[in-house]
């Protein structure tokens, strides 16, 4: 099985670069057959500037972007998508925002049928979020910031493309061990991603 993580932050030395990586160890330390691509968007370049080859291609008048599709590409090899994000004004950071609507696009992720039914084109994709917060769990509780980011990203992005969402995680800043105890948790995610049932 095949792993896809895909992270942001623009320092190396972050949490979130600490969290993908130890997640990737888990799943490669899982089963000797398990592999793993990281894709770490600031460090590659990506643009999630939607361009006007973007919006040719939703208007099925262009051609999908070489950058894009070469991010389609590795999602059609991988057997799981993990996201590990730190959490910007309760959401995705940017570059990750805009990999997602650049790259989930119409015709690969999804198709508006003609009687104007949505056909789901990402049923064989589990997707696992991991979102790393510096605010506490009870702000997130009393102001439903969780259930507003499931609603939005869970529900919004994936149903809608079909990929079901197997697994998701808030690591808080505030919670017991910060750092460390969520190193040693991203690598029990990876050790689990391909347990059954997770």
């Amino acid at each position: 099985m095949h792993a896809l993580i895909v992270f942001t932050h623009p320092d190396p030395h972050s949490l979130t670069h600490a969290i993908a990586t130890q997640l990737a160890n888990g799943v490669r330390h899982s089963a000797p057959t398990h592999s793993v691509e990281l894709a770490d968007l600031a460090a590659e370049g990506f643009d999630p500037t939607y361009s006007q080859a973007d919006v040719a291609l939703f208007q099925k008048r262009g051609p999908v972007p070489a950058d894009v599709a070469a991010e389609q590409a590795r999602l059609e090899r991988a057997d799981a998508l993990v996201l590990v994000y730190p959490i910007y004004w309760w959401s995705f950071p940017a570059q990750l925002k805009g990999w997602i609507d650049r790259v989930l696009t119409g015709g690969w992720a999804y198709e508006e049928a003609e009687n104007g039914k949505v056909v789901k084109k990402l049923q064989r994709l589990p997707v696992h979020l991991v979102a790393i917060g510096g605010a506490d769990a009870g702000t997130f509780t009393r102001h439903a910031y969780a259930e507003a980011m499931k609603t939005q990203i869970e529900h919004g992005i994936f149903d809608y493309c079909g990929a079901p969402v197997a697994s998701s995680h808030f690591l808080m800043a505030s919670a017991p061990g910060f750092p460390e105890a969520h190193l040693q948790t991203a690598q029990a995610i990876g050790r689990k991603l391909f347990a059954e049932p997770f």
